[in-house]
């Protein structure tokens, strides 16, 4: 017996016109792919595969169903072995599990709230009245109707209670509608009402199709206080920085065209796709994560930035650069005219305008040479030298060998600088203890060397994970990999988690990964005498970085929230700044500075 999650991820990564592909010659048609029919003799074509949904239909002998039924089909097999066969194509790991009771789905509380919100939504979209001016905005967004039922979209009315009380009325749970982020507590009196109100909805699905959170941009303007887009909480089924929006619609075209368009937000996916780009993607809200690049590695190598072309969008740009670098894939990068944006040129120049700057895309090292050539960053020795050090982080992040080697070459080829110097200045730079947003502030306001701080502070962790098992027992007892800033690290605390006994690097593991592992290896200083001592520090700077990013996180929400929501961030805010001045006075006293300069100022 295969578990129901495992067949899932099969089928989502499952590409049917791969499959179907091997047995008979699809042409595209449109969105869909025809053939003669496998299961009967015919002369024209009624054969019909449509990825986008992962099913194919004979209209002439009425055969249908997904790629599993066609494999068992075609092939004669079982539902397991079918299963098993499109696995092996896919790269997923069927586990041996034996025959027992059918487990239930721990989630599936929240999948079914989930469904019936999206539902909910999508019904009051287009009822005649209540959904009308809602349909206007999209339609003015070049937004039609078949494209809103692809894509779920709905809407929230500008009620304080409807989704709730439409909830109750099908017996559904008030504390799972909490849970799942649909609903919130009032402060003060605890009454509930729901979280998206006059908003366009956007349905977020897992890769496996699933519902696992929802998206609202105001409808219009809205009011200045409200935000413009307000998406989902963490929930026990959604976390953020680990799915993409669009990508269970967009996973077939993406291995199909062998490449990903990554854009900014919600909006650009869903009007790209309105205009024939099927292949897009979008992270949700947050900078793009590592596990966010690892999840499109699945799919493809090659990922095409498309991010908006103000300061904000290219710094944007270069960071998800490096983030797709570390994750194996190869980033290029789209440049717009100024002041344009993906859905503005498609609604206004046209598809194939965008389609041109596309196609006209250029590697992430490629793009930043140019821009710092037109800053004219290479004209002096001192301009040249601060170009090497803003070129060193995509250096450090490839993980390509051979793509690796090239970025090199090229670099030296700009900057003059030899290959063996790049190399050095790659190696130890990745090593070197470099304060991040988190950590600056104390190091600013305190004045003190990095020592076991920062980054150095995981580095002294892993170390004595390295030197024996008692150490990652205590490891493990106090952090996790989230509580690791810098990426490399967190791979390594997570494989010593697993392995305690590793004392080599495996060759599957990233290059970088086993550079940094090797390289903590070799280091042969001696441990203080005050190690115990010197662990506990160590614990209580990675803990304290996390709460001082977690508390400027909400010093953000808290800067454009209504006022009925401010009271709880605030609280939020107190007992985070409460643990942060346990673990570290000195950070904390930097923290509560910022605060109130910020207090301040506003």
């Amino acid at each position: 017996m295969i578990p129901d999650d495992i067949v899932e991820e099969v089928r989502a990564r499952a590409d049917i016109v791969e499959v179907v592909g091997e047995f008979v010659s699809l042409k595209k048609a449109g969105r869909e792919f025809k053939a003669n029919c496998p299961f009967h003799e015919e002369r024209t074509p009624s054969f019909h595969v449509v990825p986008e949904k992962g099913f194919y239909k004979c209209f002439g002998c009425d055969k249908s169903g997904d790629v599993f039924s066609f494999v068992m089909e075609r092939m004669g097999m079982d539902f397991i072995e079918a299963v098993k066969h499109v696995a092996g194509r896919a790269g997923v790991e069927v586990p041996q599990v034996g025959r027992r009771a059918e487990q239930e789905d721990p989630n599936r509380i929240f999948h079914e709230v989930n469904g019936f919100a999206r539902d909910w939504f999508r019904a009051q979209l287009l009822d005649e009245k209540a959904g009308a001016g809602a349909r206007t905005y999209l339609d003015s967004r070049g937004i039609d109707e078949q494209i809103a039922k692809r894509f779920g979209l709905g809407f929230a009315p500008d009620e304080w209670r409807t989704l709730r009380e439409a909830a109750a009325s099908h017996g559904l749970d008030e504390k799972t509608m909490l849970e799942a982020g649909l609903i919130k507590n009032k402060e003060g009196n605890g009454e509930s009402y729901d979280r998206f109100r006059g908003r366009i909805i956007f349905p977020i699905d897992a890769v496996s199709g699933k519902v696992i959170a929802f998206g609202g941009r105001v409808l219009g303007q809205g009011s200045k206080k409200a935000p413009k887009y307000l998406n989902s909480p963490e929930t026990p089924v959604y976390h953020k920085g680990h799915n993409l929006y669009g990508l269970s619609g967009a996973k077939h075209a993406i291995r199909r065209e062998e490449s990903a368009l990554v854009v900014e937000g919600y909006m650009d996916v869903v009007s790209l796709a309105a205009h024939e780009f099927d292949n897009v993607v979008a992270p949700l809200g947050t900078s793009v994560t590592p596990e966010q690049a690892k999840l499109l590695s699945r799919y493809c190598k090659r990922v095409i930035i498309l991010f908006d072309a103000d300061p904000a969008g290219l710094k944007a740009t270069f960071r998800a650069g490096d983030v797709f670098l570390a994750a194996g894939l190869h980033p290029a990068v789209v440049t717009l005219p100024p002041d344009e944006d993906p859905d503005t040129i498609v609604r206004t120049a046209g598809a194939e305008v965008l389609r041109g700057h596309v196609d006209d895309a250029v590697d992430v090292l490629d793009r930043k040479l140019q821009i710092l050539d037109e800053k004219d960053y290479f004209s002096t020795i001192e301009r040249t030298r601060s170009a090497v050090d803003r070129l060193l982080p995509t250096l450090r992040s490839v993980t390509d060998a051979a793509l690796r080697d090239i970025y090199i070459s090229k670099v030296s080829d700009y900057t003059g600088v030899r290959r063996e110097t790049l190399e050095v200045e790659i190696q130890s730079g990745s090593l070197e203890p470099r304060f991040t947003k988190r950590e600056s502030r104390a190091q600013l306001s305190s004045g003190f060397r990095p020592g076991t701080q920062g980054r150095g502070a995981e580095r002294l962790i892993l170390k004595l994970m390295l030197s024996g098992k008692e150490w990652v027992e205590r490891a493990v007892a106090r952090i996790s990999a989230k509580t690791f800033d810098d990426p490399y690290n967190r791979a390594i605390f997570q494989r010593l988690v697993e392995k305690p006994e590793t004392v080599v690097p495996s060759p599957d593991w990233e290059f970088l990964v086993r550079q940094r592992f090797n390289k903590i290896l070799a280091d042969q200083e001696p441990f203080s005498r005050g190690i115990n001592e010197d662990f506990e520090k160590s614990v209580n700077r990675m803990l304290a970085s996390v709460l001082d990013q977690e508390m400027e996180g909400l010093q953000q929400q808290i800067a454009v929230a209504p006022n009925d929501e401010k009271a709880r961030l605030l609280t939020e805010l107190n007992k985070l700044s409460g643990e942060l001045r346990d673990l570290d006075p000195t950070l904390w006293m930097a923290a509560t500075r910022g605060i109130a300069s910020k207090t301040s100022t506003n």
